[in-house]
């Protein structure tokens, strides 16, 4: 076999290892081997197909007999060291240490012949190090393996080496051998660790290592300046262009070598940085020239360069930077010196310096010619020549061709190519060149803010947005947090500017973090959140941006804008002042005009028509403004014609608009006019005519002159003629709205507007409108107006079954809308069903709506006066419990004020005004009703006279009695109704004999029995007034023999016999009057009376007791029938008490001394006069005593506050009581005490009631009420004493113990509560209280209760006052009142559950119902203060929901309330029996 075969059977045995085809690549090898037994290479095959074969004896063999052949070659030696690694055999593994150790010779002799022999070296090393630790060797042996790895893998570092694994591995080997070394310190260890950070400040990405390397030997070698001098040199380098934080490096170098070249410079710079330029200059010169041989060395620049470098494009670089001596000498110095009058910008000053020796150019050719490759001097040269002016900027000759030369001489230099840049854009006008410099530029140097935005902008300039994206992401890519704001801010406008909201928002945010202070990043972070819809977020980025700039319009007009789109129309229109006020911007000016007009839409849907007028005015006002910059703009146009139709509304009385001259159609010279509502309306036209003439292919602006035509034909009082006719009006609407369906037939808008002027009265075309409507539909199925004017057709057609099914549909698409909600309402009046005035009422609570209102108003009305069912269920829910008559008179309030040519809603309007009290208003209601134009002219007579009885008895309740007589004279006197009310005024005024005459002539009138009664009845008691007995006692008894005998008469008839002392006919008649069954309020008690006064009158003094007894028994929440019972009881009790007949007296003065009625306020009915006449009676009663000395010495206490002398006596003669009375004497005991204390208290004396209760309690020591008073004063003053801070736990307990002691207190339990209260433990308050609660019920003490849980209310009613979460206090407050209307009718229950209400939701309708239930419900049992309370919350909610008008209507009545007491009379002759036998 020839050399030629040999090679050929070698490739095939290497393909067939390749293809692992092991046993055929042994037959190729053994083939060679036959020929040259000591080929290398055939061996090595043969150890490898051997070891893939699992032949691992073989294989070793193969290997050896390579080795042998050739020592000096690798690859036997990796087959051998691979076969030995993954085989498991001991003498393997004995080997594998030697195999390695050859491999690393290797490594080290050949290891740039090899493609990577630093990585296997490295990996060889740690592999034969790993053995050598397993096998547990000398730690020298191995400290000395470290060393050898260090020192061969640093010597590759020194060739600059970039990859980062051998670092990592050699930074390893170093701590491995730092750490076997011995003794530490130690000189050896000293080296090591020098070239450990020496080799760590060669690589960039260790720098946290290297400092803590440095700190690390510093601490071990604390005298060793060379790692001072490392951190020194990398501060010097790595922080050139930004502050030098960490100087403390450079002190203690200096402190180590004084003559630290590094220690000067890195405090030279400090001293810069801070402005210290003298010790700049001292300390820069001093380093510069200490270090001027190492510069090289450390530095890496020569020293000119270095501060050339350090200070290129920083702002603060001063002329002091340049420090030399004799620098006027050296034109390398003079030329750094006119470098920084450059950078400062101060061009003279450049040229001053540079010419004062010789001139510009000599000074930069002969630094050029000591560094003729520092293009650095050329590029000083061309700025200076752009620094100067726009004529040398034009000149090539000057700036373009330095910068250019610059730019050849230093490709690197980065500021050549940005100013080469500048001058292609801004002088040659070439973008693209300027592109590709700027770019250079930016590659150059990435921190060059300026030519990075300068490429990015042209780039997107020329639409190459992917390029200016690329640029931007790799700068951010790069950027740390807080930096590179140009590229962050940039690419966010890209990100807006494409509709990427979010992105733009967070590269913007980016960007801020940078530079909180730049309003413009401020501004376009507020574009991007308002993009993405995150209108608060916008809305505080532009109030950042305007605080930063308060110039700035354009983010207030922004800040305007977004609040007119969130609604808040009242903030954004003080927002477009503030920039109107400034100048006439027209964005702002529309802004103001449409924040006006939608302002205006808001009050007229409350019917607040006066307030809506004033800001259309401005509107149109202000739309003027911009309509005269901007004539050309159709949407101001469109503006100001959705001004003028806005007026359509209103009432015509209220729509009195001052119109700008011009606008008006008048003379531009003169001043504004006032029209009225037909020429506002056409006004609106013309605006509309005018922007269709700008814009005639916009079919919105069709619709709204249809719209306003529409407006114009249904003025109730057109303009006289033809072209202002109702019909030809509503023809161009109907012609407008085809227009506008032409343009635009997918607007069900429309279609709607459409169908709604064909079926208006003067075209009625229903089966067009029916078309229109279903039309409307079809385009939009969740159309509710459409559908609500479908159903409206329908029940104009009177198909009844389809417009309550179009009505229905409209309801489940929009439940609140009000107007399917009025249709139904009409649909259950017409046929008659009882849920009439219920939708009628819901409507009222959806809004107000003219229909709505009126049917409420008319249902509520006709219950009122429907006296048969007052004591129906329904009759309680719809007006008792709704609050019917107060709800209806404030929607009705607002009907009249908007329609006031109805006098059919004036009369309801007054009607329910007098049921709610409202004379004075009642009055103006009627007046207005007689006044209306229409009542006078077109009414019946009998709606006239119907008005006018009306307007008489409210005349009459008023008190205006002669005009009352006048207006019922003035009425035809033959309804029953204005007798009566003609005779009730007659006798107000006095003429008896006339209200005789008027009630006669009533009874001819009267149909009814029970009519007849009440007038017999009357003149009855006109006729006793006369003094005419017997035709009193014929009439009521004529009355009492009617079929429908009423219950007045029979009073009448039985005080008639009391007075005239007959027995006989009082009996008779009370008899009769008790027949008619059982009776409630005023009627018991009068019955009662009549009663008692009977028995008193027939002698039977007994039973006048038993009776009242009885009575209060009977109806013990009567409190008039209490005091009959105490009014009788001392007239005719004594009889009966016989035994003890002081006991009563003593009652008696008890009651007058705690309700305050002692001598000092009445000398003649007072407790100590009581007292006087039971000691006379029983002289030798003790109680007696006990209580006379009690009142003499409260008097005593009260005008002289000297209790020592009267009250132990007081205590002696309490203890000389007899055992049966003692319990009652403690008791007054007790309570004198309470009072004398309580009064020292409230006047300061803390000290003096302490010694009273101690005294006393000297006395009386087995006495729990007064210990209990000596705790509470006690406790009066810690308070006191430690300003209200937190009671101890041990006095606290100390005060419960003392309430315990008196378990029948209930005052001690309230007392503690708030106690608790006032230290903030609220839920042992609420324990106390239910204490209260629970003893008061035991007690059957009914008040009591009733105190316990409104206190218990109150307690709750704070915190949800204050806003505490959780719903466990609303529930107590619930609980509480609840109970306490179960046991009474009580006005603060009703009072604490609306305020609840309030403080939950306080806009809701609810809260305004159960207010107006206290404030506006008749009811003399309301004390003044609840009422007060309720108006003031009252007021507050309609304050929140800016209703005007309700409030001044609540505010009136407030004011009335305080000194109107008495009802309202109706005209019935009740008044009259009640007024005469209240005489009796």
């Amino acid at each position: 076999m020839s050399s030629k075969e040999v090679k050929t059977a070698l490739k095939s045995a290497r393909e067939a290892i390749k293809n692992k085809e092991f046993k055929e690549a042994l037959k190729h090898c053994k083939a060679v081997l036959k020929l040259e037994k000591n080929n290398y290479n055939a061996w090595v095959f043969i150890g490898l197909a051997a070891s893939e074969l699992e032949q691992p004896d073989q294989s070793q063999m193969a290997y050896k007999k390579a080795v042998e052949l050739e020592p000096e070659q690798l690859l036997a030696w990796q087959g051998l060291s691979n076969l030995y690694e993954k085989t498991d055999q001991w003498d393997f593994q004995v080997e594998l240490p030697n195999v390695y150790q050859k491999l690393v010779e290797l490594y080290a002799r050949y290891r740039i012949t090899y493609e990577k022999p630093l990585q296997d070296l490295a990996k060889v090393w740690l592999q034969l190090l790993q053995l050598k630790e397993e096998e547990a060797v000398d730690k020298k042996e191995l400290l000395q393996l470290w060393q050898q790895m260090t020192k061969l893998l640093s010597d590759c570092l020194n060739e600059e080496e970039k990859d980062n694994e051998i670092q990592q591995h050699l930074i390893t080997a170093f701590e491995k051998t730092m750490v076997l070394m011995d003794p530490i310190p130690g000189e050896e260890h000293k080296i090591v660790s020098t070239d450990y950070v020496k080799c760590l400040s060669k690589l960039p990405q260790e720098e946290v290592k290297m400092k803590e390397a440095c700190e690390s030997m510093l601490s071990l070698y604390p005298n060793h300046s060379y790692p001072l001098e490392v951190l020194c040199s990398h501060y010097l380098k790595t922080v050139i262009g930004s502050q030098i934080c960490n100087f403390s490096s450079f002190s203690r170098l200096l402190d180590l070598a004084p003559s630290s070249g590094l220690g000067h410079l890195g405090l030279g710079t400090k001293a810069l940085q801070e402005g210290r330029y003298k010790d700049a200059i001292k300390d820069l010169a001093q380093g510069w020239f200490l270090h001027q041989q190492r510069m090289d060395s450390v530095l890496n620049v020569n020293a000119p360069e270095y501060f050339i470098k350090r200070h290129i494009n920083h702002e603060y670089l001063n002329l002091h930077t340049i420090f030399i001596q004799d620098a006027d000498k050296d034109p390398v110095l003079v030329t750094l010196k006119g470098r920084a009058y450059l950078n400062k910008g101060q061009v003279d000053h450049a040229l001053k310096v540079l010419n004062d020796s010789f001139n510009v150019s000599f000074y930069f050719l002969k630094a050029a010619s000591q560094s003729p490759d520092c293009g650095e001097y050329y590029f000083l040269l061309g700025k200076l020549y752009w620094d100067m002016g726009e004529e040398t900027r034009k000149d090539r000759s000057k700036a373009h061709t330095h910068l250019l030369k610059a730019a050849k001489l230093d490709p690197n230099l980065g500021c050549a190519f940005r100013y080469l840049g500048h001058y292609y854009r801004e002088v040659a006008n070439d973008r693209g060149r300027a592109r590709g410099c700027y770019k250079k530029a930016f590659e150059l140097d990435n921190d060059d803010a300026e030519s990075g935005a300068a490429s990015v902008d042209l780039c997107m300039e020329q639409d190459d947005m992917d390029t200016a994206l690329a640029i931007l992401q790799s700068v951010i890519e790069k950027a740390t947090p807080g930096s590179a704001k140009w590229a962050w801010m940039r690419r966010g406008l890209y990100h807006l500017k494409v509709g990427e909201h979010q992105q733009a928002t967070a590269d913007l945010q980016a960007a801020l973090r940078a530079d909180p202070e730049d309003w413009v990043c401020w501004e376009c972070l507020g574009e991007a959140y308002l993009n993405r819809r995150s209108f608060t977020a916008a809305l505080k980025a532009f109030g950042k941006a305007h605080q930063l700039q308060p110039s700035s319009i354009y983010s207030v007009y922004q800040a305007a804008a977004i609040k007119q789109t969130l609604g808040k129309f009242k903030e954004a229109v003080a927002e477009y002042l503030q920039i109107t006020a400034q100048q006439d911007y027209v964005p702002a000016l529309k802004g103001l005009g449409e924040c006006q007009l939608s302002l205006a839409k808001s009050l007229m849907e409350d019917c607040r028509d006066g307030g809506a007028i004033d800001l259309i005015q401005q509107a149109v006002q202000n739309l003027f403004r911009a309509v005269e910059l901007r004539p050309d703009l159709s949407c101001l146009w469109k503006l100001l014609g959705d001004a003028c139709t806005a007026v359509s509304n209103v009432s015509p009385n209220r729509a009195q608009v001052l119109m700008p001259a011009p606008l008006a159609g008048l003379d531009p010279n003169t001043k504004s006019h006032t029209l009225t509502q037909a020429q506002t309306l056409k006004v609106g036209e013309r605006c509309y005519a005018r922007a269709l003439k700008l814009m005639s292919e916009v079919p919105s602006l069709w619709y709204d002159l249809g719209l306003n035509y529409f407006r114009q034909a249904s003025l109730p009082c057109p303009t006289e003629g033809d072209q202002n006719s109702p019909s030809l009006l509503l023809e161009k609407a109907q012609q407008c709205l085809k227009k506008a369906i032409m343009m635009d037939s997918g607007n069900h808008s429309n279609w709607n507007a459409l169908g709604v002027i064909s079926m208006s009265e003067g075209l009625e075309n229903f089966a067009l409108a029916q078309h229109c409507f279903i039309k409307s539909i079809d385009v939009e199925p969740n159309n509710v107006v459409a559908w609500t004017n479908l159903g409206t057709l329908y029940l104009k057609k009177d198909n009844i079954e389809l417009a309550h099914n179009a009505f229905k549909i409209a309801q489940s698409l929009e439940p609140l809308y009000v107007n399917c909600w009025i249709g139904q309402a009409l649909i259950a009046e017409k046929v008659g069903s009882y849920d009439t005035m219920d939708l009628f009422r819901h409507t009222t609570e959806l809004s107000t709506h003219m229909e709505g209102v009126k049917g409420y108003a008319y249902w509520v009305c006709s219950t009122v006066l429907d006296k048969s069912n007052r004591d129906s269920e329904l009759y309680r829910y719809n007006i008792v419990q709704m609050n019917a008559i107060s709800a209806a008179q404030v929607a009705l309030s607002k009907y009249t004020e908007r329609i006031q040519s109805d006098p059919v809603a004036f009369i309801m309007l007054g009607y329910l005004n007098e049921h709610l009290q409202l004379k004075r208003q009642a009055l103006r209601a009627y007046q207005r009703c007689l006044a209306v134009e229409l009542l006078q002219s077109k009414s019946s007579t009998e709606e006239l006279a119907f008005a006018l009885g009306n307007y008489g008895r409210a005349l009459c309740t008023s008190g205006q009695l002669d005009e009352a007589v006048s207006v019922y004279n003035s009425t035809p006197l033959q309804e029953l109704s204005d007798l009566t009310g003609l005779a009730l005024a007659y006798c107000r005024a006095g003429l008896i004999a006339e209200s005789i005459n008027a009630y006669e002539r009533a009874l001819a009138v009267a149909s009814t029995e029970k009519d007849k009664a009440y007038i017999l009845t009357a003149l009855a008691l006109l006729q006793h007034r006369q003094g005419h007995v017997d035709s009193a006692k014929t009439l009521l008894f004529k009355c009492s023999m009617l079929k429908e005998p009423i219950s007045e008469s029979l009073l009448c008839l039985c005080a008639l016999g009391l007075v005239h002392s007959d027995a006989t006919l009082a009996s008779a008649a009370l008899t009769e009057l008790l027949k008619q069954g059982s009776a409630s309020g005023d009627v018991v008690e009068q019955r009662c009376l009549l009663t008692c006064a009977l028995l008193a009158l027939q002698g039977n003094y007994r039973a006048v007791q038993r009776e009242a007894s009885r009575a209060v028994h009977s109806n013990p929440g009567n409190p008039s029938l209490w005091a009959l019972l105490s009014r009788v009881v001392p007239q005719y009790y004594p009889r009966k008490a016989n035994h003890e007949p002081w006991k009563a007296l003593l009652y008696s003065g008890v009651n007058q001394l705690a309700n305050g009625r002692h001598s000092g306020e009445d000398k003649h009915r007072n407790a100590l006069r009581t007292m006087q006449r039971a000691v006379l009676l029983c002289p030798g009663i003790n109680i007696l005593k006990v209580c006379v000395l009690m009142h003499v010495w409260l008097m005593v206490f009260i005008t002289l506050c000297v209790f020592e002398c009267i009250l132990i006596p007081l205590c002696i003669s309490v203890r000389n009581v007899e055992e049966i009375e003692r319990p009652l004497a403690q008791s007054l005991e007790g309570w004198v005490l309470q009072q004398a204390v309580t009064g020292l208290m409230l006047g300061g004396q803390l000290e003096q009631a302490e010694a009273l209760c101690s005294q006393v309690l000297s006395v009386s020591p087995e006495h729990p009420a007064v210990l209990l008073s000596l705790r509470q004063v006690q406790c009066h003053r810690l308070l006191a004493s430690s300003g209200g801070t937190v009671l101890p736990d041990s006095v606290l307990e100390q005060l419960n113990n003392a309430v315990i002691m008196n378990p029948t207190n209930l005052g001690a339990w309230h007392w503690l509560a708030e106690v608790y209260r006032s230290q903030g433990l609220l839920v042992q308050a609420v324990m106390a209280y239910r204490q209260s609660l629970q003893l008061a019920s035991q007690l059957g003490m009914h008040s009591s209760q009733v105190a316990s849980l409104l206190r218990l209310a109150l307690l709750a009613l704070g915190p949800c006052m204050a806003g505490v979460p959780g719903k466990d206090w609303t529930d107590l407050i619930l609980e509480a009142t609840t109970e306490v209307l179960k046991l009474d009718s009580s006005p603060m229950a009703l009072l604490f559950q609306a305020l609840l209400q309030y403080v939950t939701k306080m806009a809701a309708r609810e809260t305004r119902r159960l207010l107006e239930r206290l404030v506006y419900v008749p009811s003399q049992e309301f004390p003044v203060t609840v009422v007060h309370v309720a108006s003031w919350y009252l007021l507050r909610h309609l304050h929140t929901k800016n209703d005007q008008e309700l409030m001044n209507v609540s505010t009136h009545t407030a004011f009335l309330g305080l000194f109107t007491k008495n009802e309202i009379i109706s005209n019935q002759t009740f008044w009259v029996l009640h007024y005469n036998y209240g005489v009796y």
